[in-house]
């Protein structure tokens, strides 16, 4: 009996490459040619799907894959009976309305009666009618932004990420209809040794996703401020602190966020810290 668990990942697109990446940081080593459609692992009891993006709900559901990455804009929009596992902090971005730079918008009810196109029409009419507003939706796949110039629809609703598309093609978002990121979904009903794979896997990922939002700092410090530097970096329990061989000097290893990072360095000088090394973390276990 295959004891593997079924993974179905995007095979080309905005998460793919981060798909692929974040398996491999869990230590999961395959193979992914080009025009490859299946792979299986060679350490790890993990066979992997490359599919469409819009497909991948579908294949969870229908319990051809066991679970997917995917993101929480197709999760929205196909509403498949799978369940969300874990965010995964990549493909960030969010569906948005965006008009024509010379439209006049106010407020969502400036839309009442308009054309709008997008790919999304069901979290787009889910979000018309939460507002009270009726507009005509028109679905189309890819292109969007283009729409409103062509005189196919007043507004679009799309996926946005820096916003240079819609800049570049005369457009201003006015709405954000939700935030989205890519997630690991299941199916439900996983059977115990495919659960336990998938325990283990979620295991690593956390791990991994850990690491990314942390970095290891190591410093030379006068002994004369050690007690102030350790309240800075107060490590995952406490930081490790060791004598230099030049007296009155000690060496100190710590982790610290990455997002308080810059902050962090600049009091950590201030105190006399020197030689401060930074690197990156690549799995960090609790």
């Amino acid at each position: 009996m295959n004891q593997n668990l079924k993974i179905a990942i995007q095979k080309s697109g905005r998460l793919s490459e981060d798909s692929i990446s974040l398996l491999r940081k869990c230590g999961i080593r395959f193979d992914n040619g080009f025009g490859k459609l299946k792979s299986v692992a060679r350490n790890f009891p993990l066979e992997i799907f490359f599919l469409r993006d819009d497909d991948i709900p579908q294949y969870v559901e229908d319990k051809v894959a066991d679970i997917g990455i995917v993101g929480e804009n197709i999760l929205a929009e196909e509403k498949r009976a799978i369940e969300i596992i874990k965010s995964l902090g990549f493909g960030k971005c969010r569906l948005a309305l965006a008009v024509p730079k010379s439209f006049t918008y106010d407020s969502i009810k400036d839309l009442g009666g308009k054309k709008i196109a997008t790919s999304y029409p069901k979290i787009l009419s889910d979000f018309l009618a939460r507002h009270s507003v009726t507009a005509e939706i028109h679905t189309i796949s890819g292109s969007v932004e283009i729409a409103p110039s062509i005189g196919l629809a007043d507004a679009v609703c799309d996926l946005v990420s820096s916003g240079s598309t819609l800049f570049s093609n005369g457009l201003r978002e006015v709405e954000t209809v939700m935030q989205s990121e890519a997630a690991l979904v299941a199916r439900p009903n996983l059977d115990a040794p495919q659960q336990l794979i998938l325990d283990k896997l979620t295991f690593r990922l956390t791990a991994v996703k850990a690491a990314e939002q942390n970095k290891y700092i190591l410093l030379n410090a006068p002994d004369r401020s050690l007690e102030e530097i350790i309240k800075i970096l107060p490590g995952i329990k406490s930081p490790t602190v060791m004598p230099l061989a030049e007296k009155g000097w000690s060496s100190v290893h710590s982790v610290i966020a990455e997002n308080d990072f810059w902050e962090v360095i600049e009091t950590l000088k201030d105190k006399g810290a020197e030689g401060i090394l930074v690197l990156s973390i690549d799995q960090m276990i609790g």
